[in-house]
């Protein structure tokens, strides 16, 4: 039997829903420029306050901005800290007196390390560098900081006037000689975009670059308590003969020091190094050790000693994705997330027998920090968006309330789970969002909404970014639709083998999981088999292109930064590593490519009306894949439609756009489902 969790979560997290209040509106499009999307949380050194991002829409910009925010843990008035131009990866210095973030303030250059006072004040520039800080790390002496730096040299401040003509440089051609030679929002992978380490001084603003490797790429620096040793992550870029893969070193921070290699693996996999307190260890996330199902990874904890490089696994028999590791106050064990069925909730693993155990009951947390035995978190439930907590005795206090005026006006629909078996006999899980006035025993028309990933899943939040599937799961219910969200195999939340069914065979075992959804719906009497819709983007859209290509049913699609002929893909997009890893090239396994581009080698079974969208930057999955499948309809008669989004990379930002295709979702599923005959 189904069973309701919107209550449930709504509890853990300790707060009412004033969302689901009788007589509020349905979510509108122009919502997006009120969201205030919560991120990137940080406590203190000492515990007692919390730094974040807060992102708000600027309509007369066109463009989202982040703001930095402080909160107190035990509770209080946030405080906003900086205004005006956008900031990114906040950080307390080691003294907990200033807050770091980047910025490009003016926007005439790169962004640049600045500090702003803990409790307020003008902030000021610590770095001038001419390269994209890609992140950043304190040394504990809170006089110097590693940058991760990338990027070619860019010029001190842009000219003015009829100078800027003459100090703009004429483009220049693009060589490229790396085996993957592209990524999303990066562009064309030269060699200057592989990231390198360099020492700031802070008091100088003098900047040294730190021993590195022209051909491996330096990132996730993080310093040992005492100051002496530096720990990060050297990625050898990957070869058609050399599978790329992370090692760990550790740098001696004296003079003339070369680093020392700690951990080395054949696997790309290995993130987020953070030392024990004692400096003895550190911990880290191990992913995939066959590149064939890196597509499909299930983060597992891990230690290494900061000596030997001995690796030692944690909670071996967790089947489930961890994240975000941080050690306890005194070092004995390490708080993470995990993700479960239809959740994320926040653990705690031992060192001594790496056992797990749990902190707190259901709920969807997003992320995790802790510091001076205090421990705060970003969560959300199925009526309320993410917005700072602090987790006490297992138990979550929320501290911030962006979103609380917008939300205490809109009514939300219902989220029960929901759980069925697919003809194979899989059982699979999934939530139903209905209609704020859901009626039962009346058929209502039904959405698939399909997540992105694969390797994600639909669970118990509500979450405000991009093309987040909660919200607009929540848009259709609000409009009298019953939205369907089915946690296919290939996805997260129920471990190894769910996730890693799919591999190299795509468009198969999802597709019956999702077919079998709506078998159930319609079973159930909920579900108008004569009104049903499809839709989803990236993965989703895939999906969206497998599912009508073998299932007449649907009236109407949406296929969102999607793609159907997966040979054409090869070369076009970021994932070349991914494809000779899991299908082989084309050339030597050209039946196989074929097979999992039958809905565009089969585009005459498609009857379904399908609007395509998608940004014309986008490397993850090219527009080429929405533009092939919009040019086979049209050949064939099938009314269908393509947006593009000019300048956009595979996630949309632009406020317009944003506001654009929500209204083109509603109106498109309206059209063909809810028209009179």
């Amino acid at each position: 039997m189904p069973t309701r969790r919107a209550f449930l979560a709504l509890m853990a997290l300790g707060i009412t829903s004033v969302a689901a209040a009788a007589g509020g509106r349905p979510l509108d499009a122009q919502d997006w420029l009120r969201f205030r999307p919560v991120y990137d949380i940080h406590l203190a050194p000492d515990g007692a306050s919390v730094a974040y991002l807060v992102n708000r829409y600027d309509a007369a910009a066109d463009e989202s901005q982040s703001d930095l925010w402080t909160v107190p843990w035990a509770g209080g008035a946030a405080r906003q800290l900086t205004h005006g131009e956008s900031v990114s990866d906040p950080a307390f210095t080691p003294d907990g007196r200033e807050i770091t973030f980047l910025s490009a303030r003016p926007k005439d250059g790169p962004s640049q390390l600045w500090a702003v006072p803990r409790q307020g004040g003008a902030p000021h520039v610590l770095s001038h560098v001419r390269r994209e800080i890609a992140g950043y790390a304190w040394a504990p002496d809170g006089e110097h900081v590693v940058l991760v730096t990338r990027g070619e040299e860019q010029p001190a401040a842009k000219a003015k006037g009829k100078d800027k003509d003459k100090q703009e440089a004429k483009p220049k051609p693009i060589v490229l000689d790396a085996y993957q030679f592209k990524a999303d929002k990066s562009g064309y992978l030269t060699a200057a975009w592989r990231s390198h380490l360099y020492l700031l001084e802070v008091k100088t603003g003098r900047v040294s670059p730190l021993p590195a490797d022209p051909q491996r790429i330096d990132s996730d620096p993080a310093f040992s308590p005492d100051g002496k040793s530096l720990a990060f992550v050297g990625h050898t870029v990957g070869t058609p003969a050399q599978v790329a893969r992370d090692d760990i070193y550790v740098l001696g921070m004296a003079a003339g020091a070369a680093p020392r290699l700690l951990l080395s693996t054949d696997s790309p996999n290995h993130q987020h190094l953070e030392w024990s307190p004692d400096g003895a260890r550190l911990s880290l996330l191990v992913g995939a050790a066959e590149l064939k199902y890196n597509a499909y990874i299930t983060d597992r904890l891990a230690v290494a000693d900061a000596k030997s490089g001995e690796l030692r696994l944690l909670a071996t028999d967790l089947d489930r994705a961890v994240g975000q590791p941080k050690f306890t106050r005194d070092g004995s064990a390490i708080e993470v997330t995990v993700e479960d069925d239809g959740e994320q909730y926040p653990a705690q693993v031992a060192l001594a027998d790496g056992r797990l155990s749990r902190l707190g009951g259901a709920m969807v947390v997003h992320e995790l920090t802790a510091a001076a035995g205090h421990t705060a978190v970003l969560s959300s439930s199925d009526q309320a968006p993410p917005e700072v907590f602090a987790l006490e005795d297992q138990r979550l206090r929320v501290l911030t309330h962006h979103n609380d005026a917008l939300f205490a006006q809109v009514r939300l629909g219902s989220v029960e789970d929901i759980a069925f078996k697919d003809p194979s006999g899989v059982e699979v899980h999934g939530q139903i969002v209905k209609p704020p006035d859901y009626v039962a025993g009346r058929r209502y028309p039904t959405i698939l909404w399909i997540h992105g990933g694969p390797n994600g899943q639909d669970d118990h939040s509500l979450e405000l970014w991009g093309y987040g599937p909660p919200l607009e799961r929540q848009y259709f219910a609000t409009h009298g639709y019953v939205v369907l969200a089915i946690n296919y195999r290939g996805g997260s939340g129920r471990g190894a083998a769910y996730a890693r069914a799919i591999a190299a065979d795509w468009g198969d075992k999802e597709v019956e999981d999702l077919r079998a959804g709506v078998d159930w719906a319609i079973a159930q009497g909920i579900a108008d088999p004569e009104r049903l819709g499809i839709g989803g983007w990236s993965y989703g859209g895939i999906l969206t292109d497998y599912t009508i290509a073998s299932d007449p049913r649907f009236k109407a699609a949406i296929s969102g930064a999607g793609s159907a002929n997966q040979l054409s893909m090869y070369g076009a997009d970021e994932y070349v590593v991914q494809y000779n890893a899991e299908l082989g090239p084309p050339w030597t396994n050209s039946a196989l490519w074929l097979k999992v581009s039958y809905p565009f080698f089969h585009a005459d079974r498609i009857h379904t009306p399908t609007l395509f969208l998608g940004g014309d930057r986008d490397f993850n999955v090219p527009l080429a894949g929405g533009e092939q499948m919009y040019q086979a309809l049209k050949t064939l008669g099938v009314p269908a439609q393509l947006v593009v989004y000019p300048g956009e990379y595979h996630v949309l930002t632009r406020p317009s756009f944003l506001i654009d295709r929500t209204e083109r979702y509603l109106a498109w599923m309206d059209r063909y489902l809810k028209a009179k005959p």
